[in-house]
């Protein structure tokens, strides 16, 4: 009694809940969720989804509920966008998707015998792998094979890629529009793949899908992820917009001529379509991107003002679609096709019989391994006839009667090819053996490939082709003859690769790349997920860390033209204006740094115990010589040079007159290698040798100094000739010669590496010069 009151809870609870989703179901009103009414015209539905699309994009919004309201959105738009189903639920209150199911209400439930029973359709979740359809199965995609195979095929036809799961509610929703569109598209070609997430973790983390449902297309090797609503409009445009913008050109009465013109410059035949569509079909768009090594494609609109000469030069029925291709011969198709519904398959069959010109250039070695394929029995022969031949008028006359030939002799083991002697030597000396009759005319080669290492079977027609009636009946005797002697062929060599004419150069090649790089970073930003982009952005912020830390540095270290600045007008009139030493020196005072920015004391008699000798263990005086007639210029340059140092406390920083106290400099000076002669009593002038933006670093407790010697320029002795301005008092007699003291600019110059020397005192890689004891400074 108690388990059949048990089973009838269970029976009522889920009968309610069934009646719940029934009537959710039934709630579901897509001109609601739109926001239009039910006369509203197309535009307006597309109008307000495109503005709910934008925004309720799970990417763009993020409140929780994004997602299932943007579900909703493509949904309402998927039935109002489609005038069968709208119909449907205008009439019946649903799309036509779950039609039936209140015919087949009544089976879900069974009579209840010792408890209760419900049928498993009850929910009908397709969840279970027995109730999943089996439309994926033969699309899916195993990592092996996709990196083998599709990657490769990619570079022939695009591919559309579902990433699905189990327990997916999203998948199910896409479910019914995946469907449609990957049947539409695969018929026009284009190449369908599914990735579950679930059993090929390895293949969907290569593909960087991290959530599902994810749709992607894979052309020439990269990845696009689709980020729009999934209906089949956006799916076909997402489609088209990964092909290249330039496969097939827009053809009209005034560029034809041109267009079909271009077979010689590229070495392809060209392909016309003229249909009274105004768009370019997709198909014929996949169709030019699987065919694009070998053919140029064009589209003919023929309802559009200025293609009736075109139409008429070829006889054109503009009511039915019609497919030319043309070879050399422009005033005349090579092939024609014509049906009212062009099928991929006819395309094919007609693009694949005329993939090559009828007498093809040998441009690159895949081209030649194509027209003149290995021989593999002795049923499989395939002969090629080579033109060898030159560029201009001197030999077209030779070429127009090799191409009359070859268009009256081709056939299925028959190859008739041509190749310029000057872009292809290696071939040409080859074959021709480098002999003297053939230099500068044209010569006949048949040929038969042995090997794919480039050995050939040849024979070379004696005398020069000239195009002659003559050398007409030789070649066809020749090949006549080789149908039952295949031994004619007597000469083998070895031929090298065929150079690639038409490679693009190196820079152009990196120029593509920088721009697929770009553009694969630039979509890669907006678009994937941002557990990708982290290694990008990591490096992007460390490289700019670094650029900015450098910089940043180099503004507080290098002084060498930051520091070197003009003395501004006030300091130039002080100088000039500055009569006697006293004044001289109280100028001087007031441009020493005040404490708290460059502290330099004057080493004297009174300080130098405490500053020098009796200095403490790992200390320094950094000691400037000067003049009074240098003396403001060097402490403004000294100052600026050493105040990147003063944050080391083990440093101090003086100056020492040169005037008082130059013998204890030249006594020092002896001990440092060639930074003094010795005094000699015969040198008159050495008494002024100038020691003015000489720096010593003086360490009193190990008793040794490191020198600086005051960088020299070139332009100095220049510069003291102009100097005009200065006071009497401040001039010196130099080994005869009466000049006045350095200008500004050239004594701040003496110390224009001074910081650099700074660095390297601290580092302790200078050089040091031990004394035995400091000498008094009298």
């Amino acid at each position: 009694m108690v388990l059949g009151r048990a089973g009838l809870a269970w029976a009522a609870a889920l009968l309610l809940a069934a009646l719940g989703a029934q009537a959710a179901a039934g709630d579901f009103d897509p001109y609601r969720v739109l926001g239009v009414g039910r006369s509203s015209s197309q535009a307006d539905i597309k109008k307000a989804y495109k503005r709910l699309a934008r925004e309720w994009h799970p990417d763009k919004n993020k409140d929780p509920g994004a997602e299932d309201k943007f579900i909703q959105i493509s949904k309402a738009y998927e039935i109002l966008s489609n005038e069968e189903k709208r119909a449907n639920f205008d009439r019946y209150g649903e799309a036509g998707e779950s039609q039936g199911y209140s015919q087949h209400q009544h089976r879900q439930f069974h009579h209840f015998h010792e408890g209760f029973y419900f049928d498993e359709s009850f929910f009908h979740f397709p969840f279970n792998s027995e109730r999943r359809d089996t439309s994926d199965e033969k699309y899916l995609l195993h990592f092996s094979h996709y990196i083998n195979e599709i990657v490769p095929d990619s570079f022939k036809k695009p591919y559309l890629i579902k990433i699905t799961s189990d327990w997916c509610f999203s998948c199910i929703h896409i479910e019914p529009v995946w469907k449609e569109v990957a049947q539409e598209l695969e018929a026009l070609g284009v190449g369908i793949g599914v990735v579950h997430a679930g059993y090929e973790r390895r293949l969907a983390h290569h593909l960087g899908a991290h959530s599902t449902p994810s749709l992607l297309g894979l052309i020439n090797g990269k990845i696009t992820f689709f980020h729009n609503a999934v209906i089949r409009e956006n799916l076909r445009q997402f489609v088209e917009n990964l092909l290249p913008g330039n496969l097939v050109e827009k053809i009209t009465d005034k560029n034809y001529i041109r267009f079909l013109s271009n077979w010689k410059k590229e070495n392809k035949p060209h392909v016309l379509l003229f249909d009274h569509m105004p768009v370019v079909p997709l198909l014929y768009k996949l169709t030019a991107f699987a065919y694009r090594d070998y053919l140029s494609f064009g589209y003919v609109y023929v309802g559009l003002r200025g293609t009736e000469e075109l139409s008429s030069q070829y006889n054109i029925n503009v009511y039915t679609p019609t497919m030319m291709i043309f070879k050399e011969h422009i005033d005349r198709p090579a092939d024609v096709v014509q049906a009212r519904d062009m099928k991929k398959q006819l395309i094919d069959d007609f693009l694949s019989q005329n993939k090559f010109l009828m007498v093809a250039r040998l441009t690159n070695q895949r081209l030649f391994q194509e027209l003149c394929p290995v021989k593999k029995s002795h049923r499989q022969r395939k002969h090629c006839v080579v033109l060898l031949t030159g560029e201009g008028d001197k030999f077209a006359e030779a070429y127009e009667a090799f191409l009359t030939f070859a268009v009256a002799n081709t056939k299925d083991t028959l190859k008739f090819v041509h190749i310029y002697n000057d872009r292809q030597p290696e071939f040409a000396d080859a074959l021709l053996m480098d002999e003297e009759k053939y230099r500068g005319k044209s010569a006949v080669v048949i040929l038969e490939r042995r090997n794919n290492a480039g050995k050939i079977a040849f024979k070379t027609l004696e005398e020069a082709w000239q195009g002659s009636k003559e050398d007409n009946f030789i070649l066809l005797d020749l090949l006549d003859q080789l149908r039952t002697d295949p031994g004619l062929l007597s000469s083998e060599t070895v031929l090298a690769d065929l150079n690639d004419e038409l490679a693009p150069m190196f820079l152009i090649r990196w120029l593509y790349s920088m721009v697929d790089y770009i553009s694969d970073c630039w979509d890669s930003l907006f678009h994937s997920n941002w557990r990708e982009m982290m290694p990008l952005l990591s490096l992007l912020f460390s490289a700019l860390f670094i650029l900015f830390g450098t910089v940043i540095v180099q503004a507080f270290s290098d002084s060498s033209d930051t520091r070197d600045s003009p003395p501004s007008e006030k300091e130039e009139t002080s100088a000039k204006t500055e009569k006697n030493d006293a004044s001289f020196s109280k100028e001087s005072n007031s441009r020493i740094p005040k404490k708290g920015f460059v502290e330099v004391t004057e080493l004297t008699d009174i300080n130098y115990n405490s500053n020098l000798v009796r200095l403490r263990p790992g200390h320094m005086n950094v000691v400037l010589i000067l003049s009074n007639s240098t003396k403001t210029a060097l402490l403004q340059k000294f100052a600026l040079e050493v105040y990147t140092f003063t944050g080391s406390s083990s440093l101090h920083f003086s100056f020492l007159s040169l005037d008082k106290h130059r013998e204890w400099l030249e006594y020092l000076l002896e001990f440092a290698q060639d930074a003094a002669p010795i005094p000699n009593q015969y040198d008159k002038h050495f008494l002024e040798r100038d020691y003015t933006g000489y720096v010593l670093a003086l360490n009193g407790h190990k008793k040794y100094f490191c020198l600086f010697k005051p960088h020299r320029s070139v332009d100095e002795g220049g510069t003291l000739g102009l100097c005009e301005d200065y006071n009497s008092s401040l001039h010196t007699e130099a080994r005869g010669k009466s000049s006045c003291s350095p200008g500004s600019r050239s004594i701040k110059n003496k110390l224009h590496k001074l910081s650099f020397w700074m660095e390297h005192l601290l580092e302790g890689s200078l050089q040091r010069f031990y004394i035995p004891s400091w000498p008094a400074l009298d």
